[in-house]
C-alpha cells in the first residue's frame, strides 16, 4: 500500500508540474495586463518588446484574455497597436469570434473595423453569427449582418443562424427581433436542418406563435 500511495503522489505531482509549466509558466505579464483592463502596462510592455500575440497555456492570446472578461480598454489598446483579432486559441476560439458569440459588443466592433475575418468558423463550425443568434443578442446580430456576415452558413450540427435562433431560444422578445432581422437580411426561411425539419416546423414544435408568424409572413413551407 505505501509504494502505491508513494506512486500516486508522483502522478499528482507530474500532473501539477505539467500544468504548471503549460498553464501557468506559459502566461505572460502582457497577458495579466489585458486581464487587469490596464492600459498603462500594455503600452509599457509592448514598448518593451513584449509579443503582442503570445500564449498562453490554452492558446490564448493578451487579446483573446480580454475579449473574456470583455476588457474593452485593454482590448482597444492591443487592437490598436496591431494584436490579430483573428488568433484562435486550442479550442478555436478567436477574440472576434468570441466577442460576437458572447455579445461583446465594443470588442466586436473593434475587431470588425480591425480585419476581422467574416468566414472565420468556430471548433462547431459555425461563425460568429450563429452562437450570437442562439444567446439573444440582438444588436451584436445586427452588426454582423451589417458587417457582411453570410445569414446561411451552416454549422456542423446542420443549423443556421435562423435555426439555431428558434431551436435553442426561448422564443421571447430577443429571439423573435434576431428572426425578424436575419428574415430581413434574406435569410433562407426553408433552409431545413440535417434532418430535413424546416425553421417553420421547429418553431410550431415549440409552439413559439410569434416567430411563427414572422416565418409564415416571410413565405415560410
Amino acid at each position: 500500500m505505501p509504494r502505491l500511495f508513494f506512486a500516486f503522489a508522483l502522478l499528482v505531482l507530474a500532473s501539477v508540474a505539467a500544468v504548471a509549466s503549460g498553464e501557468t509558466m506559459r502566461t505572460t505579464p502582457l497577458h495579466a495586463a489585458a486581464a487587469a483592463d490596464d492600459v498603462d502596462a500594455i503600452g509599457r510592455l509592448l514598448s518593451q518588446g513584449a509579443a503582442i500575440d503570445a500564449r498562453d497555456g490554452t492558446g490564448a492570446t493578451p487579446l483573446l484574455v480580454a475579449t473574456h472578461d470583455n476588457r474593452i480598454a485593454a482590448a482597444g489598446a492591443l487592437i490598436a497597436a496591431g494584436a490579430d483579432v483573428n488568433a484562435k486559441d486550442n479550442i478555436e476560439d478567436s477574440p472576434y469570434l468570441y466577442a460576437g458569440a458572447r455579445g461583446h459588443l465594443e470588442i466586436l466592433k473593434l475587431a470588425l473595423a480591425h480585419g476581422a475575418d467574416l468566414k472565420s468558423i468556430n471548433r462547431y463550425g459555425g461563425t460568429a453569427l450563429i452562437p450570437a443568434s442562439e444567446r439573444g443578442h440582438v444588436e451584436t446580430v445586427r452588426t454582423l449582418i451589417e458587417a457582411g456576415v453570410d445569414v446561411d452558413h451552416v454549422n456542423k450540427l446542420g443549423w443556421t443562424a435562423l435555426l439555431e435562433a428558434i431551436i435553442l431560444g426561448d422564443g421571447g422578445e430577443r429571439h423573435q427581433q434576431i428572426v425578424s432581422l436575419l428574415i430581413k437580411a434574406g435569410a433562407n426561411v426553408d433552409l431545413a436542418d440535417g434532418d430535413g425539419v424546416t425553421p417553420l416546423r421547429h418553431a410550431r414544435d415549440r409552439g413559439f406563435k410569434e416567430i411563427e408568424k414572422l416565418l409564415l409572413a416571410a413565405g415560410a413551407r
